[in-house]
């Protein structure tokens, strides 16, 4: 039986890590992940930085991500570049780019984990509510990858990890904004690693299922008991956590996946042939609206 990755709730970092690969598997390296301050992103730079990698973590919020660089750069002894940015903006994405690069001297690495999410049928879904996730998460990560793209990795190579999900696999019921949105990243991953694949730029999706410790997870699944029975009708009966999702990118992102692009690893413990897609979640929220 495989061992469970330590985990922690919060947004603080491993009090203790053992590695699974040379502890320099990074080492020289330089990521840019979008969504870094909290949950999954957060987890993935301090995986990242553990095996030597040095971050550019960033976030709308400069607060967070200002905490969020204190506690990975005291855990690991790497360099992490907080900045704030707004993954909707072209020209924020330009400034930041320039500034990580001023830092650095380079970028090997794009982790796009930049998301919003809510729960919503689709009759009460604001066309702005749809608009946003969209802009968000599809028009996002199509932003920082085409800025990168142009200001380093069409001269230098590199990797791109974009973070999706599941949701559109069987057609999710109260996720219509976000799963259209991701479905619509894993097919721009593959375009994209068919177009930049001569130019030595590696692309490929990550779909995780439900994790714990995550905003999405505290939004999305709700009530304890939901919980409960979501952890019965999972395969490996357990839900899976941020640990092994960063574990998953460090694998897609390094040389051990020298020879992978284009596509998408789902890393969800087998839930998506599992879960009940429950359509009586509706009667919920027949009455609701997103206000964004």
């Amino acid at each position: 039986m495989d061992q469970l990755p330590p985990d922690v709730e919060e947004d603080d970092c491993l009090p203790d890590y053992r590695h699974l690969f040379r502890p320099d598997l990074f080492q020289g390296k330089v990521a840019f992940i979008t969504g870094g301050g909290s949950g999954i992103g957060f987890r993935i730079a301090e995986i990242f930085m553990r095996y030597g990698c040095q971050t550019v973590i960033v976030s709308r919020s400069l607060p967070r991500v200002l905490m969020a660089a204190k506690k990975l750069v005291a855990a690991t002894g790497q360099r992490c570049l907080p900045l704030s940015m707004d993954v909707r903006a072209p020209p924020a994405i330009m400034a930041a780019v320039d500034q990580a690069l001023k830092e650095f001297g380079k970028i090997d690495i794009l982790i796009n984990c930049a998301a919003g999410n809510f729960l919503c049928p689709a009759s009460a879904l604001s066309f702005n509510a749809f608009k946003t996730v969209v802009e968000i998460d599809t028009l996002g990560t199509f932003n920082v990858s085409r800025v990168l793209y142009e200001k380093f990795f069409r001269d230098h190579g590199g990797v791109i990890v974009n973070i999706t999900a599941t949701l559109s696999l069987r057609g999710q019921v109260l996720q219509v904004h976000a799963g259209s949105a991701k479905a619509a990243v894993d097919a721009m991953t593959r375009h994209l690693a068919v177009e930049w694949g001569p130019q030595n730029i590696r692309v490929n999706s990550l779909a995780p299922g439900p994790i714990s410790g995550t905003e999405g997870f505290r939004r999305l699944v709700g009530p304890q008991t939901s919980l409960s029975k979501m952890v019965l009708e999972s395969p490996l009966q357990r839900m899976g956590n941020k640990t092994e999702i960063a574990h998953s990118v460090l694998y897609l992102a390094s040389p051990l996946a020298s020879y992978v692009t284009g596509i998408v690893l789902v890393v969800d413990g087998g839930c998506w042939l599992t879960f009940p897609n429950d359509i009586k979640q509706l009667a919920n929220f027949e009455s609701a609206s997103a206000k964004l």
